[in-house]
């Protein structure tokens, strides 16, 4: 029983060192391109389009009302404001949101990646007509004839947001022990949806619609020991590890899976087209529109 009690504490205690020198080289790590799943690959081998069109993104934003709520559990997830999070017992949230707020930065960057579209400057217009102003200014006080042209006009406005933000769709664990010497896991499945669409700028019309919904996993692991192994001396020791798959990530996800599907039906709908020469069903964008809803 000792000698496999000094195995046990061993592997703990290599764990563990594995663990901090691990957390330690993520500190002294330099910063790096985000990291990108397939979606966004297959959005960079998308078919060339027939021409670029001009779009235009005011905002996207959250709108799911959901907040990240105080660390008293495991996992970190969101949970409904107000009276729902009384009813339900839920810790009390902070004023720190659940999804991102970037959601529009997000999506102009799918749009120019794409390359079909050619985002306009709309979430800092603002900032952007002063920039102008100010320009004119200076031409003014020197005497300069007025050459700045005309901003561009958009043929497309696109729409949309974060709709839904839902926690603890499925969870579950499984563990054993067996004289004091035990490992135990859970997991916990969020789900985040995200909605666009295109707009005709001149009738208001809608022209395609979009619904798509990105999985977020976490899990957690978990090994410990708790035995007297001898008179009076009681060993005991745990370890363990969680890894949550960063929201972030699985809303940039999700928009860039919502822009290939945009552009998908909005071909099959003779909106925009390919390149002549090029067959639908022999690209990526085929693999979308062939792609089935999952059911309930």
């Amino acid at each position: 029983m000792k000698i496999i009690a000094s195995i046990v504490i061993a592997g703990l205690l290599s764990g563990c060192a594995g663990m901090v020198a691990t957390s330690e080289n993520l500190e002294g790590a330099q910063a790096t391109l985000t990291p990108r799943g397939a979606t966004y690959q297959d959005l960079v081998s998308l078919p060339p389009p027939a021409g670029k069109i001009f779009v235009s993104v005011y905002d996207f934003r959250d709108q799911t009302g959901q907040y990240r709520p105080a660390p008293a559990s495991t996992f970190s997830t969101a949970v409904t404001q107000g009276a729902a999070a009384m009813l339900t017992g839920a810790p009390a949230s902070t004023f720190s949101t659940a999804v991102t707020q970037g959601a529009a930065a997000m999506l102009t960057g799918a749009l120019a990646d794409s390359g079909w579209f050619i985002p306009l400057e709309r979430v800092g217009l603002q900032n952007l007509l002063t920039e102008r102003r100010i320009i004119r200014a200076e031409f003014e006080r020197f005497g300069q004839p007025d050459t700045l042209p005309s901003l561009r006009a958009a043929s497309v406005m696109l729409e949309g947001g974060i709709i839904a933000y839902e926690s603890n769709i499925r969870t579950g664990g499984a563990g054993a022990e067996y004289f004091g010497i035990g490992a135990s896991g859970q997991y916990q499945v969020d789900q985040v949806t995200v909605n666009l669409r295109a707009v005709e700028i001149s009738t208001g019309e809608i022209l395609a619609n979009v619904t798509t919904t990105k999985t977020i996993y976490s899990k957690e692991l978990r090994a410990g020991v708790y035995r007297f192994i001898d008179f009076r001396r009681l060993l005991e020791a745990e370890a363990g590890i969680t890894t949550n798959e960063p929201v972030q990530l699985a809303v940039m996800s999700a928009i860039e899976s919502a822009v290939i599907h945009l552009i998908a039906r909005g071909v099959e709908n003779r909106l925009w087209n390919l390149s002549p020469g090029t067959n639908l069903q022999d690209t990526v964008l085929g693999d979308y529109l062939n792609e089935p809803i999952p059911m309930l």
